[in-house]
């Protein structure tokens, strides 16, 4: 294993403390437990917007805390969920009278534990709302979850619910927003190659040299198939058909068209990916409005992509159009 650490037991914290030297401006980090939290939270009479999951898939989350996207995140120990006493500081941390949403991605672990930081949360007198996301159509259930996996919608309802709030929409609008997300959105992934996590030293997974997983998640769990490899254009085809076919996407809908790396793949090749993306789209007569092509939900040094769309309208639209301000994403 080859990786540039110092301690495999202290690889979030360090990550941590370079993140709040980097961006001392847009965040602050609290470490006993770890929070990553808006430097100006909490911001009075603006729902906060909470979201957190295992470290290891950076930017995502600590990345995204900023103006016009969360307002605290929490990040567990590598693919591991954070703990129930991390989701309640940062809930209330960013509590400035409005509520909190939290946003949570659809794994075990981080559902139960959010669900009893609300708890916590509610009964220190904070109004909480939680929305579930679950988009990957790869598989109904998993190694981490009950149903579908929540993966790159997550971004996606990030960055339109903290626009939505900070236009100082109430908690319950902002919450309505966030599940309107999630239902018209849909995602799949695919690995080249696995990843390995420090503490273990060993790859998540194996793969032939010539072989590729279809359908994986985001710590590398297995997906529908795993097969020969193909060219590009054949892999965004297998992800894109399933994901148009389930929501089901029609000819005229416009999309946002989020080409995710997973940590381990030239930007060259997302490209690549966003290309044969926007041909199969126009196939179907669907238009890719705007799009969002990097890696921002990663799985450490994993070799992949992963493809989401979500439907838009004009509510959408605007809204993902808004200024942002994180230390991953900023516009306008």
């Amino acid at each position: 294993m080859k990786k540039l650490i110092n301690d495999p037991e202290a690889v979030v914290r360090e990550a941590l403390e370079g993140m709040s030297a980097a961006h001392q401006d847009a965040i602050r980090v609290m470490f006993e437990p770890y929070v990553v939290v808006r430097a100006d939270a909490p911001v009075s009479g603006k729902v906060g917007i909470v979201s957190g999951g295992g470290s290891g898939h950076e930017p995502m989350h600590g990345g995204f805390v900023g103006r016009g996207m969360l307002d605290a995140a929490c990040p567990g120990e590598v693919f591991t969920s954070p703990t129930p006493d991390q989701m309640l500081e940062a809930t209330k941390a960013v509590d400035g009278g409005a509520g909190v949403l939290h946003i949570v991605k659809n794994y075990t672990g981080d559902v139960l534990n959010f669900e009893m930081a609300a708890e916590l949360a509610q009964g220190e007198g904070i109004e909480v709302e939680a929305v579930v996301i679950n988009d990957d159509v790869a598989v109904e259930d998993s190694l981490y979850t009950a149903g579908r996996r929540g993966v790159g919608a997550t971004v996606l309802a990030e960055k339109i619910c903290g626009a939505a709030a900070e236009e100082q929409r109430p908690l319950a609008e902002v919450a309505e927003l966030c599940r309107k997300v999630n239902a018209n959105a849909r995602s799949m992934g695919m690995a080249l190659e696995p990843c390995i996590t420090p503490a273990s030293g060993q790859p998540s997974f194996t793969l032939g040299d010539d072989e590729m997983e279809i359908g994986i998640g985001i710590h590398g769990e297995p997906g529908r198939y795993r097969e020969q490899l193909a060219p590009a254009a054949s892999i965004v085809e297998r992800l894109a058909s399933a994901i148009v076919d389930d929501l089901p996407y029609q000819s005229g809908d416009e999309v946002v068209a989020f080409v995710n790396g997973m940590g381990g793949t030239p930007l060259v090749e997302l490209y690549i990916v966003y290309r044969e993306l926007d041909r199969f789209l126009s196939g179907r007569g669907i238009t890719i409005s705007r799009n969002l092509i990097g890696n921002y939900i990663t799985s450490l040094e994993m070799a992949g992509c992963s493809i989401t769309l979500l439907k838009l309208d004009d509510e959408l639209t605007r809204l993902w159009d808004a200024p942002v301000d994180t230390p991953a994403l900023h516009r306008g």
